[in-house]
């Protein structure tokens, strides 16, 4: 077996101090009674439960109740996920194998609660998990230069679709010398999620943000480089377990300094996951994701005259007039438009994938069904004298 060291992190807290405390530590991770029900067929086989810290390509990296180990997915595991978006990713509760000192082998995936992905990078229609069995996605803004309402809305879309619970954290906040004016806007944006204002080098400028995190809950924090992710991160945990960087002074944006999304045990209790800054961020939600997330417009077309209102000259259009009346922001709209096509590509995209599939399964079904009728009659067929 391969030993995967590649993909290690440094054990910043003492994972399991007593026996007691080995018996606890999966549970202040998040195991719950679904968790251990899930698992209860793996544990008839003589496998332990654990929980994925780092999946770097097939090197893992377990959390599991008596330690760490390094693993990668078993044979059987690997060639029967045909869609590698279930492969292993940071956050999953995973059956694995114990077959050596800090060594595991990886037989199945447990059901994930919640997912956050993104659409692959490139042409082919592909998911990105990003990080699984998330309770609360921390939305990271920086208000040192490199704000985005925008960005914000797509990373919002993207928390819709997970169903994990978003609150966007305005980091940085001793840098801003409007804070009362971007927590109003940022609020109109974020709608019902909580928007905290947060600070790193402000004494008790965290304070707001502890209230999110519980034995038992997950953390992750998504937003892009220089935001202050790992520095949010390294305060939460009480050290410095993530290294951070500067931000460009030209332009206040961040270096890549975190290079790997990574689950790290909270010294009270629960987890936080830490991700890499995003370039990009391509929707791997639905339109209804979408909706969701601008609920506020959903809630003005619903005024239109016409059921199907295209919201492009239609007599009784509620959004044009809200537009018209200064109600319905033309920025916003816009990122609306633009978030709902790209999520209405994907799901057409997707149908035709699974078309093709389909074809191509019952192709091969009927070519095999044809080869065994000819088999037969050519057996039972009468030589000829």
């Amino acid at each position: 077996m391969r030993r995967a060291r590649a993909c290690e992190p440094e054990i910043g807290v003492s994972l399991c101090k007593n026996r007691s405390e080995q018996s606890m530590f999966l549970e202040r991770l998040g195991a719950d009674a679904a968790v251990y029900s899930a698992f209860f067929p793996y544990a008839r086989q003589e496998m332990a439960l654990a929980r994925v810290a780092t999946a770097q390509r097939d090197f893992y990296h377990l959390y599991t109740e008596t330690g760490a180990a390094n693993a990668e997915p078993s044979g059987g595991l690997y060639h029967r996920t045909l869609n590698r978006a279930l492969l292993p990713v940071t956050g999953d509760w995973v059956a694995a194998r114990i077959v050596g000192p800090e060594q595991a082998l990886v037989e199945a995936v447990l059901p994930r609660r919640t997912c956050l992905s993104r659409r692959a990078a490139g042409t082919r229609d592909d998911e990105q998990p990003l990080a699984a069995n998330v309770d609360v996605v921390l939305l990271v803004c920086g208000l040192d230069g490199d704000f985005n309402l925008r960005r914000l809305e797509r990373y919002l879309a993207v928390v819709a679709g997970s169903g994990a619970a978003p609150v966007v954290v305005l980091n940085k906040a001793d840098l801003c010398t409007d804070l009362a004016g971007r927590i109003v806007e940022t609020t109109a944006v974020a709608r019902t999620a909580p928007v905290v204002a947060a600070s790193t080098v402000d004494p008790g400028g965290l304070d707001e943000l502890r209230r999110f995190h519980a034995p038992g809950r997950t953390l992750a924090l998504l937003g892009a480089s220089g935001v202050g992710k790992s520095t949010i991160a390294n305060r939460l945990l009480g050290e410095e377990r993530f290294v951070t960087a500067e931000v460009r002074s030209w332009d206040d944006r961040g270096r890549h300094t975190t290079v790997r999304r990574e689950l790290t045990p909270l010294p009270d209790g629960g987890a936080i996951i830490d991700t890499p800054g995003l370039r990009e961020l391509q929707l791997w939600v639905g339109a209804a994701n979408v909706d969701t997330a601008f609920g506020d417009i959903t809630a003005i077309a619903e005024g239109c005259r016409f059921r199907d209102c295209a919201h492009s000259g239609e007599p009784g259009c509620a959004v044009a007039e809200a537009l018209a009346g200064g109600r319905l922001d033309a920025g916003r709209w816009g990122s609306y438009r633009k978030l709902r096509a790209e999520a209405e590509w994907r799901e057409a995209a997707t149908d035709r994938l699974a078309a093709a599939e389909r074809k191509r399964k019952w192709k091969a079904i009927h070519k095999q069904a044809r080869a065994i009728s000819k088999s037969r009659r050519e057996g039972s067929s009468i030589p000829k004298r």
